[in-house]
């Protein structure tokens, strides 16, 4: 039997404002993944510490304090520099148009915007993530 997705969901920085991360959380547990919703304000290293000590499968970091091209850079980076390479990073938020190519270049699977529906992000996870062996 394949093991369900296991998603870490972070609130990087110092947005206080977490209700679209925990509709996300939700909308991945209603369908069938392992969700682990870190809380607000976690630093790139804590999140990337939780994405290594929970053997995850991606990270969604939910972002809406327009800091993002400072925070998801540094989130990839340190996630890779742990050996998460086949950790798949996406992010949700208010990220204008022009930043999205410019955070996927930096290693971001994808960027979800406002209004994007739940249904399509779990079609991009289940689409593109998949178990990791665990270490």
């Amino acid at each position: 039997m394949e093991r369900k997705l296991r998603i870490l969901i972070a609130k990087p920085g110092l947005d206080g404002h977490d209700r679209g991360a925990k509709v996300i959380a939700r909308a991945l547990r209603d369908a069938g993944m392992e969700v682990i919703y870190t809380g607000l304000r976690q630093t790139p290293e804590q999140i990337v510490n939780a994405a290594l000590q929970e053997d995850v499968d991606a990270i969604g970091v939910s972002i809406l304090s327009g800091a993002h091209m400072t925070l998801l850079p540094k989130i990839v980076n340190l996630a890779r520099e742990k050996g998460l390479d086949d950790v798949l990073i996406f992010c949700g938020g208010i990220i204008p148009d022009e930043d999205i190519p410019k955070l996927k270049a930096a290693g971001v699977a994808e960027v979800f915007t406002p209004g994007t529906s739940t249904e399509e992000t779990i079609r991009f996870l289940q689409e593109h993530v998949r178990p990791r062996i665990p270490r």
